[in-house]
């Protein structure tokens, strides 16, 4: 599986970390940027995994920073993304049982890079479920 990973300043960090745990297990993985912690503009980088993951069919994307408002905002602005802002692994399942989530978000200031790994791990082990939340994604878009 093809996983697209991006993030601003505050979630480099943890971008490499978790980067590393992708590719350790094997997967395809394409960094977005940054590539430090200079200051950088967090939509820029929202929009490079957003349109990569527009673009893969069946990959998906994973975005870091602060508080990961900024990510799942911008990112959200694509019409076939489906961006989630998870601080807990329970949550992170649920957004790809029940919402078909393709990205998702993590607040780097605000979780540890055990829970942040366990966010993701969620995620990436989790489904979509279809049956009755199928009629409910199919309204998301506009």
């Amino acid at each position: 599986m093809k996983i697209f990973i991006g993030c601003d300043h505050a979630g480099f960090e943890m971008k490499e970390d978790l980067k590393k745990y992708l590719i350790d297990s094997n997967y395809d993985v394409e960094d977005k940027g940054t590539y430090s912690l200079d200051s950088v503009d967090y939509p820029d980088f929202a929009h490079a995994v957003a349109t990569s993951v527009e673009n893969n069919v069946g990959s998906l994307g994973v975005l870091l920073c602060g508080s990961a408002n900024g990510v799942c905002i911008a990112a959200n602005k694509h019409q076939s993304i489906r961006a989630a802002l998870c601080w807990l692994p329970e949550i992170a399942s649920l957004a790809r049982q029940h919402n078909d989530a393709n990205v998702v978000c993590i607040p780097a200031r605000f979780v540890s890079s055990e829970t942040g790994h366990e966010i993701l791990k969620s995620f990436l082990a989790a489904s979509f479920e279809g049956g009755r939340h199928q009629k409910r994604v199919d309204k998301i878009g506009c």
